[in-house]
């Protein structure tokens, strides 16, 4: 039996990556040292999976930055404002793609997916010359094969590369992207001629836009590509790989009808039905590469369930013809569990970072055929066991509170209207009212201050008192500059999520559990392990020692639970909103006690709603339904008079929005006037749940 990995992570074990890139940017290092360690980090990665039995070992995955950029550059698709005049693209013009420069601006960067990955949209119009101008995906793979270990060469797929990017401005609307089909195909012609020659037997082309719900016309240009690149795939195994999501009936058959193609890669995990789409029809003498091992999250592998569907396939297509595979890149999760000294040894074996995850699909091959390492099943079985077992994973009162939440509307009682009308005359707030999201700068000092607290190195009372002063300085400002609403600039918080999860329970937490979000940039999401609840309030200190610096009213700021959800490692032995209703009713409790507190303005943040919708239309009412239900949680309890506001940085309910463009004096004006913007502000509110929504 065979074993393969989609990706790895790139950013090495303890972001080793992260701190060459920065220093190399910063001048304080070169381009060689840069290089230096890229290429440690690509051994290590190579040899690791090797040792472990790994057969198809995944190349041209490593990125100094992003995967679609390195596409961009290997294709020559460089806008024009860089001024590249052709050769081989270098880091000047990479970096000016990712980053802009003095005088440039950056490429735009978008999710990929819908996971918390950012990667830089190609920008393309009918005037484009792609050219073949970066070689790294060959010289990867005869750096790997220089190592003894022969690779798989990943490239994101020519169709998907194309329906990921965007028309170049200035390029008419009505253009289309998939026009340039021919020419990049010839560009990725030259690169698989490349590879043949270097040795290569297999190559690996990602096309996840499959899992979409595509438009004929889209479908078309997959069947249209791979018949003029199969002459190419003469002497070579290509896998076409597929991920976070079932692949649609319609796209299913498209996918498995594509010339030249040996192999298709499945998303197992999150692709529950996809199961059903082989059972009623697979092509012989093709083979599947099945995902059952979770890229997206940080569980444990329950084996025996992985080896299940395993034998399952096995019957549809023999055994022969299954090589056992990670359901997406393992990217999205963190590095290697080896390197945790904050969790305990019970979390610590319900968990499974990428290099665990490496280690569980070749276990898994092995068991298939035929050769199971039954100590290890064991272990892996005492975990899962332990997991759902574990007094601290289950809160009864919690579940009972969360229960109860169905079926209820959890709508605000009194309408809109009164209620503005009980607020203006608490707050007695001016027609267009002025405030700021919440978060000041996070100096360098305030950082040392935090750090120095965490490690004891200062007292609570001198903790208190600089975070105390800063807060009054933000205060001042604020009122010097005459705005309305004020905030208390958040300088005793680390991280939007990760603040709050400290403080609740079924929160973990690791020492170096990083994820790359994009480029230099890695985040450490919390690992939401059991019941959610709130043993004590999180914020009523700083926000009502911030009220009393000041007349005006005070803004109390909070997360809210859709955000904490979709920026967290979540459980997945129950629905995601079982867990968001959970952690609203959470944040309900520090609503309620922030207003008991005077704080008569609550803002509660939303700014990953957008990232939990899910891929497929069809599941889109369902998911709205519940992160909107559980935004009205946790504000439903609160008095008329008290205002809470939503702030969604990605909006995706429709919303008709009214842009208004003032000149300051005019802005001025409008501000102090009863008229004005009035009707289109309340229309808004209303729009939304009936609170306030915050047009940033």
């Amino acid at each position: 039996m065979a074993s393969h990995i989609v990706g790895y992570p790139r950013v090495g074990p303890k972001r080793e990556l992260k701190f060459a890139l920065e220093s190399f940017w910063d001048g304080k290092s070169s381009a060689e040292d840069l290089k230096k360690v890229a290429a440690d980090l690509r051994a290590s990665t190579w040899k690791q999976q090797s040792d472990a039995g790994i057969k198809y070992i995944p190349s041209n995955t490593f990125s100094y930055y992003d995967q679609v950029l390195d596409t961009t550059a290997t294709l020559g698709a460089v806008p024009p404002r860089y001024g590249w005049t052709g050769g081989e693209i270098g880091f000047d013009t990479y970096f000016s793609m990712a980053r802009g420069n003095a005088t440039l601006p950056a490429m735009e960067m978008t999710k990929w997916f819908d996971t918390n990955y950012h990667f830089i949209v190609p920008e393309l119009g009918p005037e484009i010359n792609f050219a073949y101008s970066s070689h790294k995906a060959v010289e990867e793979y005869k750096e790997a094969k220089a190592l003894g270990i022969d690779t798989v060469p990943v490239f994101v797929g020519p169709v998907s590369y194309l329906l990921l990017s965007k028309a170049a401005k200035g390029v008419d609307k009505s253009f289309s992207l998939l026009s340039l089909l021919p020419k990049v195909l010839a560009v990725y012609k030259e690169v698989i001629a490349d590879l043949k020659a270097a040795g290569a037997q297999f190559i690996q082309f990602d096309e996840p836009t499959l899992v979409l719900d595509l438009e004929p016309h889209k479908l078309q240009a997959f069947t249209d590509a791979y018949e003029q690149l199969a002459p190419a795939f003469e002497g070579l195994h290509v896998l076409v790989e597929t991920y976070f999501a079932d692949v649609p009936a319609e796209n299913y058959k498209t996918l498995t009808s594509l010339a030249g193609v040996a192999a298709y890669g499945f998303d197992l995990v999150r692709g529950t039905k996809t199961l059903d789409l082989i059972k009623a029809g697979f092509p012989s003498g093709k083979w599947i590469f099945a995902g059952v091992v979770d890229g997206r999250n940080i569980w444990a592998n329950d084996l025996a369930a992985s080896l299940s569907t395993l034998e399952a396939l096995a019957g549809i297509v023999g055994k022969e013809r299954i090589v056992v595979s990670t359901s997406s890149s393992l990217l999205h999760t963190a590095v290697d569990l080896v390197n945790e000294t904050k969790l305990d040894d019970e979390i610590k074996s319900w968990l499974a970072f990428a290099a665990q995850k490496v280690v569980e699909v070749n276990a898994l091959a092995n068991a298939l055929a035929g050769n199971k390492d039954e100590a290890f099943f064991a272990a892996n079985a005492a975990a899962q066991a332990s997991r759902k077992t574990s007094p601290r994973v289950t809160n009864e009162a919690v579940q009972k509170a969360a229960a109860a939440l169905k079926g209820s509307d959890h709508r605000r009682a009194t309408n809109v209207s009164a209620r503005l009308d009980a607020q203006q005359k608490k707050l007695n707030l001016p027609i267009l009212p002025t405030t700021t999201i919440g978060s000041f700068p996070q100096t360098v000092e305030l950082r040392r201050v935090r750090r120095e607290f965490k490690a004891k190195k200062i007292s609570e009372e001198e903790y208190i008192k600089a975070i105390k002063e800063e807060i009054r300085k933000v205060v001042e400002l604020q009122e010097e500059l005459d705005i309305d609403v004020l905030v208390h600039g958040e300088p005793e918080r680390n991280d939007m999520v990760e603040y709050f999860g400290e403080q609740l329970s079924g929160f973990a937490f690791t020492a170096n559990g990083w994820v790359q979000s994009y480029g230099s940039r890695c985040v450490k999401p919390p690992i939401i392990y059991g019941d959610v609840s709130r043993p004590k309030a999180m914020t009523v200190f700083w926000s009502t020692l911030a009220q009393s610096f000041t007349k005006r009213p005070m803004k109390g700021m909070l997360t809210g639970p859709v955000t904490i959800l979709n920026w967290s490692f979540v459980r997945v032995d129950q629905p995601r909103s079982e867990t968001c209703y959970q952690i609203a009713l959470a944040i309900k409790d520090e609503v309620e006690d922030l207003e008991k507190g005077g704080i008569g303005v609550i803002q509660i943040d939303e700014a990953a709603l957008r990232e939990g919708l899910p891929l497929r239309k069809s599941e889109h009412a369902h998911y709205l339904d519940w992160a909107v239900h559980s935004f009205r949680i946790t504000n439903v309890g609160v008095q008329d008079t008290t205002q809470s506001s939503v702030k969604v940085l990605c909006m995706v309910l429709e919303l008709a929005l009214v842009c208004m463009t003032f000149t300051p004096q005019e802005s001025h004006q409008l501000k102090r006037s009863p008229t004005g913007s009035t009707r289109c502000l309340q229309c808004l509110r209303r729009t939304f749940c009936g609170s306030t929504l915050t047009v940033g």
